[in-house]
């Protein structure tokens, strides 16, 4: 049980650390945008669009590994890593568009909307959604995590 705890804080601190080096780490020329440009009116900024999906595909995918390594070490149930990775990867097929679509626009409608698209591409928000949904099915299926985890 210690271990389990010890492994899982270790990765959780690695999903830390992708956020706290992401300027280092990955191109993403929208982050300094969307963190005050947006506010005071300013016009995208030039990008190239090839390598941001290539950095935001490897930002998603780095995100999406740790997270289902934590989802397996929480619940050890193969099925329920199997729904996380098609969540994860129909999550990356239908968002990535999206996000474009509004780049494409330019924000016309606003920012809010792809600010949150992005979100969840370049943060694990959906390990955030997975997990209680995980802990919730248990729970209503009346299993406890001991008895989760021994399958």
């Amino acid at each position: 049980m210690i271990k389990k705890v010890i492994f899982i804080t270790i990765l959780i601190s690695a999903l830390i650390a992708v956020r706290i080096f992401q300027h280092d780490l990955f191109y993403d020329p929208f982050l300094t945008y969307f963190k005050n440009s947006y506010l005071e009116g300013g016009s995208i900024p030039e990008f190239n669009w090839s390598k941001m999906t290539l950095f935001l595909f490897i930002r998603y995918s780095i995100n999406s590994i740790l997270s289902l390594v934590i989802i397996y070490f929480l619940f050890k149930n193969n099925d329920l890593i199997k729904f996380s990775l098609a969540t994860y990867s129909v999550s990356f097929v239908v968002l990535i568009p999206i996000y474009y679509y509004y780049i494409s626009i330019e924000f016309e409608g606003g920012y809010l909307a792809a600010f949150y698209v992005r979100r969840f591409l370049i943060q694990p928000l959906l390990l955030f959604l997975l997990v209680p949904a995980f802990l919730y099915q248990q729970k209503s299926m009346g299993k406890d995590t001991s008895e989760y985890n021994s399958k």
